[in-house]
């Protein structure tokens, strides 16, 4: 997907953040990159134990009580992503691009989705690992169970042509995930599938900035920019 011109692309990673921090930064990004004051944007960190119900709005997918999600130290917004309700918590990579889209007035936005699957994709073919689509649902699988979710929203730029993105990729990487969070949900309102995660399928274990720096590359490939920054972590983490 080549959708940049000579643009910069600004790669931040943030070791922990609540998601209502890293929903107001996001949102803060978005009116900030469509005014120019700053570089698109590619933001890979990981939340706390977190539901977020998307636009779909199905609350019934949630089975757990406001008691139960205070006991286990669940926190739950409803957004302004597309999808259902999924799960964010530690040993997942969240990623959000924060990228321009159809400045020249040609925009896909499918393509997009597509795309974003695709470094997911090609990031588990490294470790020897086949990543696939279901035609019926967005996300990223391995074999019938969901090892990466995807819900975006297109922000329809006020002072250029075109949209800015926003939301993103939830990225399974530690074993066991599916028993931290994801049993309190129906993810993604889907019951006849599993989840996965990278350790799980790779049978070894992942430091999550690592992963975060190894898919860096396959992002690139896919958004390519003529100029990006380092990776680097920033100190904006959770206290």
């Amino acid at each position: 997907m080549n959708n940049t011109d000579a643009r910069e692309l600004e790669i931040l990673y943030i070791p922990l953040m609540e998601y209502g921090a890293a929903w107001e930064l996001q949102k803060e990004s978005v009116q900030a990159i469509d005014a120019g004051e700053q570089p698109e944007r590619l933001i890979l960190l990981q939340h706390p134990p977190t539901y977020t119900i998307g636009s779909q709005n199905h609350p019934e997918h949630l089975l757990l009580n406001g008691e139960q999600l205070q006991e286990k130290g669940i926190a739950l917004f409803e957004i302004d992503r597309g999808g259902d309700i999924t799960y964010h918590g530690p040993g997942q990579l969240v990623g959000y691009p924060l990228l321009k889209l159809g400045e020249e007035g040609k925009v896909d936005l499918h393509e997009y989705l597509r795309s974003l699957e695709a470094v997911i994709i090609d990031y588990l073919a490294s470790y020897g690992i086949v990543g696939d689509r279901k035609p019926e649902y967005t996300g990223v699988w391995v074999g019938d169970k969901k090892i990466c979710a995807i819900g975006v929203k297109f922000n329809k730029s006020k002072l250029r042509r075109g949209f800015i993105t926003s939301h993103g990729f939830a990225f399974n990487v530690s074993e066991g995930i599916a028993e931290k969070g994801f049993q309190g949900i129906i993810p993604c309102g889907i019951t006849e599938y599993g989840v996965t995660s990278l350790e799980e399928c790779a049978g070894r274990m992942f430091e999550l900035e690592e992963v975060a720096k190894e898919l860096v590359p396959h992002f690139l490939k896919h958004f390519p920019y003529d100029k990006h920054s380092a990776f680097s972590s920033s100190v904006q983490a959770d206290q």
